[in-house]
C-alpha cells in the first residue's frame, strides 16, 4: 500500500525477531500487528496485537521466524522504523526507532508526527 519496491517497511532486530517468534509460538499466532492510534500526551501511541488471520491489506514483514503485520492506516507513519526488544533491570519491551517521529512525551509512551506526514 505504502512503500518502496524492494525495501521493507520496517526492520526488526535479532532480539525483537526472537521475542516475536516466541510470542507467535505461544498460542499459534500468525504474528503481531503493529499500528498507531490517537492518544497519549504527545498525540499518538503505538499499538501491538496478536494476529490470528492476516489481513490482505496489511504490509507483512518476515524475519528469522518472526512475522509483523502493519495495519494499512499506520503504514505511512511506520515506514523506516526499526523494531527492537530491550531488557533492563526495571523493564523489558519493544522499542520503536522511528525516523518519522518529531516529538515524544517524557515517558516515551506517546509520540508526535510532523503535521504533513499524512499528506505524503
Amino acid at each position: 500500500m505504502f512503500g518502496i519496491p524492494g525495501k521493507q517497511a520496517v526492520t526488526i532486530t535479532d532480539k525483537a525477531a526472537a521475542q516475536i517468534a516466541r510470542l507467535m509460538a505461544k498460542d499459534g499466532h500468525q504474528g503481531l500487528r503493529i499500528g498507531v492510534k490517537k492518544g497519549g500526551c504527545a498525540g499518538m501511541e503505538y499499538t501491538m496485537a496478536y494476529v490470528t488471520d492476516i489481513d490482505p491489506l496489511d504490509e507483512v514483514v518476515e524475519q528469522n521466524g518472526a512475522r509483523v503485520m502493519i495495519a494499512p492506516m499506520a503504514q505511512m507513519f511506520l515506514f523506516g522504523t526499526e523494531i527492537d526488544y530491550e531488557t533492563s533491570l526495571l523493564e523489558s519491551g519493544f522499542k520503536f526507532r522511528n525516523p518519522n517521529v518529531v516529538d515524544a512525551c517524557g515517558c516515551g509512551e506517546s509520540i508526535k508526527f510532523a503535521d504533513n506526514i499524512a499528506s505524503r
